[in-house]
């Protein structure tokens, strides 16, 4: 059964988990590895962990948490922080984080059953929604404010092609580890 939420109706279980997956977001941004365009961080491995278990709600509250502090100054972006993030083209994952947290958490509550197949494909709609807003966002500010305009191959190359297996990793990880976590957190 899915929980409405007010402003004052969280559990202090549900504050607790909220502020655990911001902190784990945060700590994902420092784990990476430098690629040419954009690091290869294990952000998405968290904020996906995030809605999958926290769900759609929750999940894109701890990871909008997540941004929101980077934003007003804190250093836990993989490039620092501050609001002048919004004009760095990699901005837009950070976007997608939110948007990927929601959709696995939704993706995840609207399914029949918490098997590895179901699991693993809201994992993977999560994923891909970042990549869409992430992609999308550096294309438009690259082209349109930065004057840098890039080609469909460098986009695929760069943004897509360099970060997609480790991806498809993170999603399998994240499923054995939801499949484990799901019926210890309900």
């Amino acid at each position: 059964m899915e929980r409405t939420y007010s402003t004052s109706a969280f559990k202090t279980k549900e504050l607790i988990l909220v502020a655990l997956f911001t902190a784990l977001s945060a700590v994902g941004a420092f784990i990476r590895i430098p690629l040419p365009m954009i690091p290869f961080s294990m952000q998405n491995l968290f904020t996906t962990l995030s809605g999958l278990l926290l769900g759609s709600y929750l999940g894109s509250v701890a990871v909008a948490l997540y941004v929101i502090l980077g934003l007003i100054g804190l250093p836990i972006f993989t490039q620092g922080g501050g609001i002048g993030y919004v004009l760095k083209p990699s901005f837009g994952y950070l976007l997608g984080f939110i948007l990927g947290a929601w959709i696995t958490g939704k993706l995840r509550e609207r399914a029949s059953k918490n098997d590895f197949k179901s699991i693993l494909l809201a994992n993977a709609a999560g994923m891909a929604s970042i990549y869409v807003i992430g992609v999308g966002y550096y294309y438009v500010l690259s082209t349109f404010l930065l004057g840098q305009p890039l080609g469909a191959k460098v986009l695929l190359v760069n943004f897509v092609l360099m970060t997609l297996p480790g991806d498809v990793v993170k999603c399998f990880v994240v499923t054995a580890l939801g499949k484990k976590l799901l019926p210890v957190l309900k």
